[in-house]
């Protein structure tokens, strides 16, 4: 995977490669699990909620999970607290980078994992049983992805929801009218992420809608949905942080669907009409 940052200073606190892990026997399905994990963290600068999301990953009850960690050079105490957590994570990288999605990307390229998802440094696992659930699902060799409901909770009280984000069963004919799975709860096979390349840079706020765009339009792809919630997000989200943050995504929102030959001008409608819905009114 490309990096959209070819020069820079690399400044690593820690690299370890993938533990040895041991054949796991999953009680959900009572059978035989070897479905390793990789969880990718990009962080910069937020130090308040990063330790969250990595106890969040920490606590999974699945024990073939892979975390990668990739800060930007954080200058806040990021960089400080990561050491803390060094010797149970098993990538740790801090340097400069050019944006979340460039972060991702080069998470991507540590990744050793069969499957390949993100917790981002302001979400947590709804669970500790979430990662065994996506593990279950890939046990059938045909799906390719799996997905889940997410809620969004309040930025100083994780535990209050004001956002439900039921996702629902996939079809081409919902991916044409703008239906898209949480990106915090997808998790993809990296034999998907070689085929369909990284986030593109050129999107600075809806790279991951093009990507998800990108997966799901291929016809061959089997993905499995969870109907049940995998991950909390705080809200605070950049896409929605001013009226010209909103004007841009939907510009890019357009250029993805365009790019993909994916629906029209009534997709990015009802993509953000849709979400009216999953407000709950006193959250």
């Amino acid at each position: 995977f490309r990096s959209c940052h070819r020069m820079h200073s690399v400044e690593s606190i820690r690299v370890r490669g993938p533990t040895s892990f041991p054949d796991w026997e999953c009680p959900l399905l009572g059978g035989h699990v070897a479905v390793t994990i990789s969880v990718i963290t990009a962080v910069y600068n937020n130090r308040t909620t990063v330790a969250d999301a990595l106890d969040s990953t920490l606590a999974q009850s699945h024990p073939r999970v892979e975390t990668v960690v990739i800060d930007g050079a954080s200058t806040d105490g990021t960089k400080e607290l990561l050491q803390g957590y060094a010797k149970r994570l098993s990538v740790v990288v801090s340097e400069p980078d050019a944006g979340i999605y460039d972060a991702l990307n080069k998470g991507l390229r540590y990744a050793t994992g069969d499957v390949v998802g993100f917790m981002h440094s302001d979400d947590v696992f709804a669970h500790s049983d979430v990662l065994a659930r996506i593990a279950s699902a890939f046990v059938d060799p045909r799906v390719r992805a799996v997905y889940g409901d997410l809620v969004y909770v309040r930025q100083h009280d994780p535990k209050k929801v004001v956002r439900y984000w039921r996702a629902g069963p996939f079809s081409a004919r919902r991916l044409r009218w703008g239906w898209m799975p949480p990106h915090p709860t997808l998790y993809v096979r990296r034999a998907v992420y070689e085929q369909v390349g990284g986030f593109d840079c050129g999107y600075r706020i809806a790279a991951d809608y093009e990507h998800i765009l990108r997966i799901f339009a291929d016809p061959e792809l089997t993905p499995f949905y969870i109907p049940e919630v995998l991950v909390r997000m705080r809200l605070g989200g950049k896409s929605n942080r001013s009226l010209s943050n909103i004007i841009r995504k939907s510009h890019e929102d357009w250029n993805a669907l365009r790019r993909n030959r994916v629906g029209g001008l009534g997709a990015l409608v009802w993509k953000n009409l849709s979400k009216v819905g999953q407000f709950i009114l006193g959250g």
